[in-house]
Parts: structure tokens; C-alpha cells; sequence
């Protein structure tokens, strides 16, 4: 029997899932967690074989949660809405067993937990597609440039903060607009966040 944890917080996907999998011969539910600290503690408490989690939930997102499991013996699932190479890529950093979508059919979940409890990995096909055509462009100073614009920092802040003049922060924000292709600072940020760019 495969032993699953499912953490959701859309109480009514969480149910449905649950009933969904609990049809399934071969696997029993045995946690349902509403965010990713109810999820590790369900983990801690019920040691299952798969761990089934959303990305945006609250006090602790399932990526956060998943970088906690990468070392237990628990394989983890992300399954999301968001189809984003930053996202993506992180949960491969994680180690995660499987990353699919929810618009995927509902036939697709429990044939995925069977191919990743015999030890292989699934991913998305236009996740593998993305991951390789949406590279974030920006250099590491660039990124450090914007996640302090994001953090509500202006120009001098950031210059004083990373020890530059003002006008080297001013070219920064010039270079970070034209990759991310947007006029100006929230666009920015906005796109960086949708991208799922932020570490």
C-alpha cells in the first residue's frame, strides 16, 4: 500500500484529492495537511512513502517544505497551478520526485506516484520545455539590484547597501528593464515574481 500525506490549502481540492487517490486499490491517505508546516509535522508523525504538496500555501510555502524533506525518506510531489521555470527549477534543487500540473487529468496523478515509487522522476513536458527556454537573464548583481528594489529600497539604498555610486545602481536598473523587457521598476519586480525568479 502507498502511503500519501497531501498538503492544499483549498479545502475543497484537498478533499476531492483525498477521495480521488483513496479510490485507487494501491494507496491510502493518511495525512491531509492545509499548509507546509501541518505537512512536515504530518510527515514527522506518519513517515509515508509520498508527500503530495502545493506551492503557495500559508506559513510555509511547499517549496520551503520540500527543501526541509530533501534528505527523509519521503518522495515529494509538487502539484500546482504554476507552471514556472524559477519554481521549477527550485523544486529540482529540492529534489523533488515529481512536479505536474493541475489542469493535468485527474488519471495522470495516481499513474505518476506509481512510476515515482518505482524509482523514477516526473515532470510536467512543458515544465522540461520551459526549463530550457526560460533562462533568467539577469547576473547576480542585477539579481541582488532588484531583490533590493523589491524589498521597497530606492537608488541610494541600494547603492549604499552594495557599496556603488548612485549612478552604476541607475545603470543597474537600465540593464534589469531592458532584459525583463518592461519600463519600469514594479513591472520589474512583477515579472521577476511571476517568472518565479526570486530564491
Amino acid at each position: 500500500m502507498i502511503r500519501i500525506v497531501l498538503a492544499e490549502d483549498q479545502r475543497l481540492l484537498l478533499g476531492a484529492l483525498g477521495s480521488l487517490l483513496d479510490l485507487e486499490e494501491d494507496m491510502d491517505v493518511v495525512g491531509k495537511a492545509r499548509n507546509g508546516e501541518e505537512a512536515l509535522a504530518l510527515v514527522k508523525q506518519h513517515d509515508p512513502d509520498i508527500c503530495i504538496m502545493d506551492i503557495e500555501m500559508p506559513l510555509k510555502s511547499g517549496l520551503d517544505a520540500a527543501e526541509e524533506l530533501k534528505d527523509h525518506s519521503c518522495k515529494v510531489i509538487i502539484l500546482t497551478t504554476f507552471a514556472r521555470s524559477g519554481y521549477f527549477e527550485r523544486a529540482r534543487d529540492a529534489g523533488v520526485s515529481g512536479y505536474l500540473l493541475k489542469d493535468s487529468p485527474s488519471e495522470d496523478l495516481a499513474n505518476s506516484i506509481r512510476v515515482i515509487m518505482d524509482g523514477r522522476r516526473v515532470y510536467a513536458p512543458e515544465l522540461v520545455d520551459m526549463a530550457y527556454s526560460d533562462v533568467n537573464p539577469l547576473t547576480d548583481r542585477e539579481e541582488q539590484v532588484i531583490k533590493l528594489m523589491a524589498d521597497g529600497k530606492n537608488t541610494k539604498e541600494i547603492a549604499s547597501q552594495l557599496y556603488l555610486t548612485n549612478g552604476t545602481v541607475r545603470n543597474y536598473i537600465s540593464t534589469i528593464l531592458d532584459k525583463l523587457e518592461v519600463s519600469n521598476r514594479i513591472e520589474a519586480i512583477t515579472r521577476f515574481k511571476e517568472k518565479g525568479w526570486f530564491k
